[in-house]
């Protein structure tokens, strides 16, 4: 009986001290790792940035397809204005 009781508690407390070492090794890198989420929130990465500009260009040309097609628009606005006050 002490003989099992002794091999459940060696056997048991080689499965802990795997699980103690991870946990220490967990608790020990936190610190790194959460400096490091930080960093990556707060620095944009080239293929972000690449994301970004690529996002920011079409929105322009958007915009100026919108402002081109106004200006057509009163222009021929203008011109049947026109073409109704001189006939």
């Amino acid at each position: 009986m002490k003989r099992a009781a002794l091999t459940l508690a060696c056997a048991a407390a080689l499965l802990l001290t795997g699980c103690v070492v991870r946990t220490a090794a967990k608790v020990a890198t936190a610190p790194v790792r959460v400096v490091g989420k930080g960093v990556d929130w707060t620095t944009t990465s080239r293929e972000e940035a690449d994301r970004n500009r690529g996002r920011a260009m079409r929105k322009q040309e958007e915009r100026a397809a919108k402002a081109r097609r106004k200006e057509e628009k009163d222009a021929r606005k203008r011109e049947r204005e026109e073409e109704r006050a001189y006939p």
